[in-house]
């Protein structure tokens, strides 16, 4: 059986999952069929601005949805001028009930403000900025007005704030939503790693992990990969935390007394866990392939490989949640920022992914409710 604490959980984000169907069902009647995808602008003086307004070049995009940036007409203008990207149209108004479809949206966040752009510098006004995008995005996207949002890298640092005590996007929307524990889930098509602790401290990780909290995000995986990748039945790798998976408790007793009878525990509900494997093995003999997926103890035993190997076309997508969220896999990158150097394919696969994940929810929706 689940602990109590993990299927309370579920239960919570069930039920929270219906009710907003339900406002997404409402509102999609009083639109056109293709999904709204809102787009932040993040830091607007990392390069957040440049894949944004890169990847929306692509045509590809309009053909799949109506995109909505977040963010300042004087900003996209700006660094259109800088990259000579001014002959596509973006439609600007003030909320999303005025958009038109078809058209690349901007949805005037303050656009009183005058904004002190310095590409590449760290600034506490950009941080603010980029918080306030957020906040108004996401307050659409809990509305149901909006089917996805994406998420272009902020500055963990100068963001921070009365309003946004998080270290990072994902926290935030855990919060925000009133999720227990979201997963952050690293996806692309060559590779898929979630992480069981976020953005802590390495000394706390060994402390922070249960049977309980590995429970939970392996049922979490499994729900994601069923329900946003279409996958029936997902086969699952699970790391170690310890140097060659503990070597039986020579190296560490966490993979013996947690991770294991986790694993255990689920293999017994007939669903396809295994492990725990060593790290560095299992990426360096490529048996990642073999896996839907795979469950990683903390932040860099995740992200590393993942970033070695699918770092281009890499998503950061937030499971869990009952609305849809992606984001690039890459930061605000301050070192290249104005210089056109920026690479936008992850954020268009960004967009992409979120555009497959709608999708597949609408499948489960239809299900639900016939």
């Amino acid at each position: 059986m689940f602990p109590v604490k993990c299927i309370n959980s579920c239960k919570i984000f069930t039920i929270f999952a219906v009710k907003f169907i339900d406002i997404m069902q409402k509102n999609r009647l009083h639109r056109d069929s293709k999904p709204i995808v809102g787009i932040t602008l993040g830091d607007f003086n990392g390069i957040g601005p440049e894949v944004v307004l890169k990847a929306l070049a692509d045509n590809r995009i309009l053909n799949m949805c109506t995109p909505v940036i977040y963010g300042s007409m004087k900003i996209l203008s700006r660094y259109r001028r800088l990259y000579q990207m001014t002959d596509w149209f973006i439609n600007q108004v003030n909320a999303i009930d005025q958009i038109t479809f078809k058209k690349t949206n901007l949805v005037a966040v303050l656009p009183q403000l005058n904004h002190n752009i310095q590409p590449g510098q760290p600034d506490e006004a950009a941080g603010k900025y980029a918080f306030e995008c957020l906040k108004r995005a996401t307050e659409d996207l809990k509305a149901g007005s909006l089917d996805a949002l994406v998420t272009a890298p902020i500055n963990k640092f100068t963001i921070q704030s009365e309003d946004f005590k998080f270290p990072g996007h994902t926290e935030f929307f855990s919060e925000f939503f009133k999720v227990p524990e979201s997963l952050m889930f690293l996806v692309s098509p060559i590779l898929r790693v979630g992480i069981v602790t976020g953005h802590i401290p390495l000394q706390e990780v060994s402390n922070q992990l249960t049977r309980e909290k590995i429970t939970h995000k392996i049922t979490q995986m499994i729900h994601s990969l069923q329900h946003d990748f279409g996958i029936t039945k997902p086969k699952i790798a699970v790391l170690g935390l310890n140097p060659h998976a503990g070597e039986e408790g020579l190296l560490g007793e966490e993979e013996m007394n947690i991770i294991k009878p986790a694993i255990q525990e689920l293999k017994k509900k007939g669903n396809l866990i295994y492990g725990a494997f060593p790290a560095d093995g299992f990426f360096g003999h490529g048996e990642y392939k073999k896996y839907d997926a795979v469950l990683a103890m903390y932040h860099d035993q995740g992200l590393t490989p993942f970033k070695t190997l699918a770092f281009e076309n890499g998503v950061n997508f937030t499971a869990g949640l009952p609305a849809i969220r992606t984001s690039p896999d890459h930061g605000t990158a301050f070192n290249i920022a104005g210089k056109n150097l920026a690479d936008e394919t992850s954020m268009r696969e960004a967009i992409f992914t979120a555009i497959d994940i709608i999708k597949h929810r609408r499948i489960i929706e239809e299900e639900v409710t016939a």
